[in-house]
């Protein structure tokens, strides 16, 4: 008996170390999963946060090509190339690069010569130098815009080329062209962790957090890519070697010192680039290591209790404490899984809550989309206004007439402030983020809606009824409120586009004590019945090209706000939108 309790002891110590190794093991596994898992996530995010950023930023140089197209100054220079017109647009050019952070906007006319650029009278100055043989010079000719990325002729500096013609296809006058780089931008991802890059197709790297990492590559280019590369002079006499940064399987980077690193990957719209953020896999690998101690240690320790207690029950001893104590393991275990799911129920709540905030965001760009040409319109015209105003200021100046330089002066002046309100209301109504509700005024709130929607309905030629002034405060998030009301203008004068005699209306009522009602109706064909008892659904439409999301994403909107959004009867006869909102 003696020598066979032995062998128990020992069969029953060699088991408990290795399910003790197995826990830890299987620990080890779960903990490095998980940690690459989070930090995939968190590179997902970073690299999603940088795209949208390096998205607006070139949408923003992409308007550039289209405004200067309309100056008159790119016609008088392309017609006598060699006078001061030609000059005084170098002046011209070389004051919006400034202002707009474009490394160089120049003009080439119709054989390829650069006749006025912004960096006229530099060591470096582009005029005089032809640039036919670039590709982004005959697309432009040909199809009137084109997009090249590559190194500079002169510079060697990477950069993404935004070109326009100037004239109609038939008869061409030359083109525009806005070089835009990535340092800026490159900059700002420094400030995040881990690194960024921007690669072309053949895996070459255009921008980085890192500079000295430019032009080189992530991958060996082959000896097809690397000749067509250096036949077509893209990137000029650019070694293209290895950097520090090598590909490796999906989502893997071999960087610096032999590190593994995650890579997120997202598009840059309207080219064939890719954004890629990294981030190094050792720290969370090392607290994968410590976490797995931490996971284990509590079932190896569960384990030795069991253990314990299995010797006890083959000792025949203190059987009601054992059964008591693993009792007290269950209970403990259950209280862990609760903790856990609760924990885990929070982070799905908050994911769903930022993914609805990404879905609106969404919702606010597509509908800045919509109305941009309709605010370049409001732009233009002021713009033009000033240039006016300061002609004639200078030539009252000349004829010492002071009073009519200081009436046009300060004419210029306001519209100026027309401008600045005009763009203040566009930054503020594509803005990312949520804030605090409170009492917000709602005449501001209509009025800065119909600021970013009011050229659609005089396009349209739509006679639009708005309430008196002196409307009562709301409890409402700007932003927000002003994107649901964005969101119905433009249902009702879509609504509207094919009637004879189009008609707008929004009414507020305010008879009830603590509610404010304000209702959007139009005169359109209505809502069909069909649709009528799901149109807040996710995908349901009645437009042919329309996704579906608006309205619903508008009631939810509205919901937050502690208010409603419904259809109610119009008083034009076509459809109504109802919006109730707390009196502040």
């Amino acid at each position: 008996m003696k020598g066979s309790g032995i062998k128990r002891i020992v069969l029953l110590t060699a088991i408990g170390f290795a399910a003790a190794a197995a826990i830890w093991y299987a620990a080890l596994l779960f903990s490095r999963q998980d940690a690459l898992r989070r930090l995939g996530v968190e590179a997902s995010g970073l690299a999603a946060q940088h795209s949208r950023l390096l998205d607006s930023e070139l949408a923003r140089f992409r308007l550039l090509p289209i405004v200067l197209g309309e100056y008159r100054d790119l016609g008088e220079a392309l017609a006598s190339p060699t006078t001061d017109a030609a000059r005084r647009l170098d002046e011209k050019l070389g004051f919006l690069a400034r202002e707009t952070g474009a490394y160089i906007i120049y003009l080439v006319d119709q054989k390829g010569l650069v006749i006025a650029a912004s960096n006229a009278g530099t060591e470096d100055s582009f005029v005089g130098k032809n640039f036919s043989f670039r590709p982004y010079f005959s697309e432009a000719l040909k199809d009137g815009t084109a997009e090249y990325y590559g190194a500079g002729a002169i510079s060697g500096r990477p950069g993404l080329f935004l070109a326009r013609r100037v004239g109609d296809a038939a008869a061409p006058a030359g083109v525009v062209v806005v070089k835009f780089e990535f340092d800026a931008v490159s900059r700002i991802w420094a400030n995040d962790p881990g690194e960024t890059l921007v690669v072309d197709e053949h895996q070459i790297i255009l921008a980085a957090s890192d500079p000295s990492q430019v032009l080189t590559a992530l991958a060996p280019l082959s000896p097809e890519d690397r000749a067509g590369i250096v036949a077509s002079g893209q990137y000029r006499d650019a070694a293209l070697g290895p950097g520090n940064y090598r590909a490796e399987d999906a989502g893997r980077i071999r960087g610096p010192r032999g590190r593994i690193m995650i890579a997120a990957e997202q598009p840059v719209v309207g080219t064939r680039l890719r954004l890629l953020h990294l981030l190094d896999t050792r720290t969370a690998l090392q607290d994968a290591w410590a976490k797995a101690w931490l996971l284990a240690l509590p079932a190896i320790l569960g384990l030795a209790v069991v253990a314990a207690a299995i010797w006890w029950r083959m000792t025949r001893a203190a059987r009601a404490a054992a059964d008591r104590r693993a009792l007290e393991e269950a209970v403990a275990a259950r209280t862990a899984e609760l903790r856990d799911e609760m924990a885990e129920r929070a982070r799905a709540e908050d994911r769903y809550r930022d993914a609805r905030e990404e879905l609106a965001q969404a919702n606010r760009l597509a509908s800045v989309g919509s109305i941009t040409a309709g605010l370049m319109h409001e732009i233009n015209q002021p713009v033009a206004t000033i240039r006016t105003l300061a002609e004639n200021a200078r030539h009252h100046l000349a004829a010492n007439r002071l009073d009519r330089v200081g009436a046009n002066l300060d004419a210029a002046v306001e519209v100026t402030a027309r401008i600045g309100t005009i763009t203040q209301e566009m930054r503020r109504f594509s803005r990312r983020g949520r804030q605090a509700a409170g009492a917000e005024p709602l005449d501001a709130i209509i009025a800065g809606a119909l600021l970013l929607v009011g050229n659609r309905f005089r396009k349209a030629g739509a006679k639009l009824d708005l309430p008196a002034q002196g409307q009562p405060h709301v409890f409402a998030e700007r932003v927000r409120l002003e994107q649901v009301i964005v969101n119905l203008l433009q249902n009702a004068i879509d609504a509207v586009a094919d009637i004879a005699d189009p008609h707008v209306a929004v009414l507020v009522d305010i008879a009830a004590k603590d509610v404010v009602t304000l209702t959007v109706a139009d005169n359109g064909p209505g809502i069909d019945p069909a649709l009528s008892k799901q149109i807040f659904r996710p995908f349901v439409t009645g437009k042919p090209d329309g996704l579906g999301l608006g309205l619903g994403i508008a009631q939810d909107i509205m919901s937050d706000l502690g208010g409603s959004l419904t259809t109610g009867p119009s008083p034009l006869g076509g459809a109504a939108f109802v919006i109730t909102m707390r009196r502040a």
